[in-house]
C-alpha cells in the first residue's frame, strides 16, 4: 500500500478505501478525496445511504476505470434491524406508517422467517433506492410524493447471522424487537428491504436502524482509513495490487504483452474476469472468457 503526505503532489492510480462516517453522503466523502489527492478524477465502486457507515471503495486516476467492475463484487454488512415499526424509507430516517406489538416473538421465529432470505432471492429494492424509474431516481419521486413500485430483482444472499436478539428493543418503544445481524450478499441487495420483508413475513413491520458495510470483495475495515486519517497519511492502494487483489491474476510473457497492448484476444483458458500483467508486473488489462481464449474488457495500457 502507498503512502503518501496530506497533499500528495501527484497520486498514483489506485483505490482509496474509507471508513464512511455517518451523516455524510458518499458524494461528500468524494469531494474530501478529491481535495486530498488533488484530483477531480475520483469515482466510487457503490454508494453508502447517508446514515451507513464503513467500507467505501474509492478510485483515483486511470484506476476510477476499475470501480465498474468492483461494483459487481460480494459485499459484508452489519446491521440492526428494528420489529415492530415499519417506516416510508424502510430505514430510521422515513416516517413511521406502522406500529404493531413485536413483544409476542421468539427468537427462534424471527431466526425461523430468515431463512426464506438465503440463497437466490427476488428481491423488490427499497422505493427510496437510486434505481432510475422513467429517467428519474425513485428516491427522487418518492420525494416529490409520487407512489413508487419497482420490480422484484435477483439477488444472493450467502448468508445471515443473528448476533443478538434484544426484547423490547432498548430505546425504542414498549413491543418492539431488535435484532443484530450480519449479512453477507452480492452486489445489488438491500439491507433495509431484508428489514422490510422480514417484518412484513411476521406480520409486524420493520425497518434498518443502522448499517456498516464491513466488506466490499477483498477490502475490509482493516485495510480501510477514516477521512481524518487520510488528513494525516494519504494512502492509496496502487493500481496493480488493487486488480491482484480484486480479480484472478495471470503474469504474461513479453510477447503475450505486445497482444495485450493492441487489444488483442489471448490464447488463454480464464473462467472469469481476470487481472493480466507484464512481465515487469505492470497491470495491463481486465480479460473476460471468450470461446477457448480470452477477450479484452478493459485496457489500461496503451
Amino acid at each position: 500500500m502507498s503512502n503518501n503526505s496530506s497533499q500528495p503532489s501527484e497520486v498514483v492510480s489506485g483505490l482509496v478505501v474509507v471508513d464512511k462516517p455517518g451523516g455524510i453522503t458518499s458524494h461528500g466523502v468524494v469531494s474530501r478525496v478529491r481535495r486530498l489527492a488533488g484530483t477531480r478524477k475520483v469515482g466510487h465502486a457503490g454508494t453508502l445511504d447517508p446514515m451507513a457507515t464503513g467500507v467505501l471503495v474509492l478510485g483515483t486516476n486511470r484506476a476510477t476505470r476499475l470501480l465498474g467492475h468492483l461494483m459487481l463484487t460480494d459485499k459484508g454488512y452489519d446491521a440492526t434491524v428494528l420489529l415492530g415499526v415499519a417506516t416510508t424509507t424502510d430505514d430510521a430516517e422515513g416516517e413511521v406508517t406502522t406500529t404493531t406489538s413485536a413483544e409476542h416473538l421468539t427468537e427462534t421465529q424471527v431466526r425461523e422467517a430468515l431463512t426464506p432470505f438465503v440463497g437466490d432471492i427476488l428481491q423488490v429494492p427499497t422505493a427510496v433506492s437510486a434505481i432510475k424509474v422513467d429517467g428519474k431516481r425513485a428516491y427522487e419521486r418518492v420525494r416529490n410524493g409520487e407512489e413508487v413500485e419497482l420490480k422484484a430483482r435477483p439477488v444472493t444472499v450467502h448468508g445471515i447471522d443473528v448476533h443478538a436478539f434484544r426484547t423490547p428493543a432498548e430505546g425504542a418503544a414498549a413491543g418492539t424487537v431488535e435484532l443484530d445481524i450480519s449479512v453477507r450478499c452480492t452486489s445489488g441487495t438491500y439491507i433495509r428491504a431484508i428489514a422490510r420483508d422480514l417484518g412484513a413475513a411476521l406480520g409486524v413491520g420493520g425497518h434498518l436502524t443502522a448499517l456498516r458495510r464491513t466488506a466490499v470483495g477483498a477490502f475490509d475495515l482493516a485495510t480501510s482509513s477514516t477521512v481524518e486519517e487520510l488528513e494525516e497519511e494519504f494512502r492509496v492502494v496502487p493500481i496493480a495490487e488493487a486488480a491482484r487483489m480484486s480479480f484472478p491474476a495471470i503474469d504474461l510473457d513479453a510477447e503475450q504483452e505486445r497482444e495485450v497492448r493492441y487489444g488483442r484476444r489471448l490464447d488463454l483458458a480464464v473462467d472469469a474476469v481476470t487481472a493480466v500483467f507484464a512481465p515487469s508486473g505492470e497491470f495491463l488489462a481486465l480479460y473476460e472468457p471468450s470461446g477457448s481464449g480470452a477477450k479484452p474488457l478493459a485496457v489500461f495500457v496503451g
